[in-house]
């Protein structure tokens, strides 16, 4: 078989380059050796947000209770939460499968390995396809990593895949890792009645690769629901040990739970690709290098988790986009992602977009900031969830980047991009209407502040 265009990888990335360069008329096939969305959809950010989502009402009652306006109970049903689960996800590959065949994709199931420059072969469980093509694009995403003494049982040490589909909740959990996976899963747990919970990381604070700021008023936040912290902390060991599990630290200490979930992040999938077939190698970390036009080689991009360059969903999105529009000749220029939003989700959110002062103060620079807090905002104490704030980022007097944590902060995110991408200066959120009352006004006083040294 013959195509303009092969995709390898049906999660974000690949079903929407694919999607996208059937639109402008290229022939593709797309390869995939599981499920049509890959991790996003099956074992990712979807289920995560279903299970935060669904359970969101429980932090809402909590906050209502410590001001003594509500009183009562809610407890998660968690079998029937995970069938719902899996009811969405199965809904929306079939919703995903249609549109491409109505789009004219030729969607190859199986393992999908290099043969030379311009083939390859798709292998299932009954049949092989060798296709031949112009252009490739490789989106193969990416899979928990593991370091050796951490490896996962699956039964007792979960990754985070594993932990998506738990039917029953431990008394106890400890979380190795406290990124937005760690963070985000360990809210779950929370919420699913894990009544003694436990994050380790090797870093000095949660969430390090957001604002300091940002990592202190998460860890006040979660020290109120009673979470312990081992920070600065290496993990020497950790195994299922009788009925739970035993972790030890470089420093000796001994913790034990009935479970453990690591959460330390996630490295790229390759394996089997057999790309030393098309003249390819992977960098050092296990990513494929790519050039200011994505092409990890002059016929084949890499998109995605896969290329090391964000390892977010939209990101991987808007990546295929372009590379479709290249791949079909409609695109030239180099790459331009623009500003790159990131979210943790639950509650309390974290919302970036743009540049932290750390990052400008490291590379020579002397940003200024603004900061608004969240107590003042009527939408917050309408929620009783005042805890946190936003914080805008200024290089010479125009919006760089801007910050928050708190309830509900997710919604700033589409503005604040707008905001970064188009420089913002004062008088642009002095000209603008903002409603009254609405969480969006924390982000207009934080605009309108004054500003000081980053």
């Amino acid at each position: 078989m013959t195509f303009d265009l092969a995709v390898i990888g049906a999660g974000p990335a690949g079903y929407a380059a694919a999607f996208e360069a059937a639109s402008l008329g290229v022939s593709v096939a797309l390869a995939e050796r599981a499920e049509l969305g890959g991790t996003c959809l099956n074992r990712g950010c979807i289920p995560t947000k279903m299970l935060l989502g669904a359970t969101q009402p429980m932090e809402d009652l909590a906050a209502q209770a410590r001001v003594k306006t509500l009183s009562g109970e809610i407890a998660a049903n968690l079998d029937v939460l995970q069938t719902r689960k899996e009811r969405l996800v199965s809904a929306t590959r079939k919703a995903m499968r249609q549109r491409l065949k109505d789009a004219g994709v030729t969607l190859l199931m199986g393992e999908a390995s290099f043969t030379g420059p311009n083939s390859l072969r798709v292998q299932s469980a009954l049949d092989r396809t060798d296709v031949e093509f112009s252009k490739a694009i490789i989106a193969t995403g990416a899979r928990p990593a593991l370091f050796p003494g951490m490896e996962a049982d699956h039964e007792r040490v979960l990754d985070s895949d594993d932990f998506l589909e738990i039917r029953e909740a431990p008394a106890s959990l400890i979380v190795v890792g406290a990124g937005f996976i760690g963070l985000e899963t360990a809210q779950i747990a929370h919420r699913l009645g894990v009544g003694r919970l436990t994050l380790v990381d090797a870093m000095d604070r949660v969430a390090p690769a957001e604002d300091p700021e940002i990592s202190a008023a998460l860890m006040s936040i979660f020290k109120r629901r009673k979470w312990s912290f081992k920070l600065s902390a290496r993990v020497a060991s950790l195994k299922a040990e009788g009925q739970g599990v035993r972790l030890e630290l470089d420093s000796g200490e001994i913790l034990e739970a009935d479970k453990a979930l690591v959460a330390v992040g996630r490295k790229p999938s390759t394996e089997g690709l057999e790309l030393e077939a098309a003249g390819l190698a992977a960098d050092a970390r296990g990513f494929l290098p790519v050039d200011e036009s994505l092409r990890t080689s002059e016929s084949i991009y890499a998109i995605g988790d896969v290329n090391g360059r964000m390892q977010l969903a939209h990101a991987a999105e808007h990546q295929a986009s372009y590379a479709a529009r290249h791949a079909a000749g409609k695109e030239t220029a180099p790459y331009a992602p623009g500003p790159t939003p990131s979210i943790i989700y639950g509650d309390p959110e974290v919302m970036r977009v743009g540049a932290l002062a750390a990052e400008l103060l490291a590379a020579g620079e002397s940003p200024e900031v603004s900061k608004a807090m969240l107590v003042s905002n009527p939408i917050a104490q309408a929620h009783a969830s005042t805890q946190g704030f936003v914080k805008v980022v200024w290089r010479d007097g125009r919006v760089a980047g801007v910050t928050a944590v708190g309830t509900g902060v997710s919604r700033f995110t589409v503005a604040a991009s707008m905001m970064v991408q188009e420089r913002w200066r004062r008088e642009d959120a002095e000209s603008m209407m903002f409603p009254h009352p609405t969480l969006d006004e924390a982000l207009k006083e934080a605009l309108l502040a004054e500003r000081k040294a980053g």
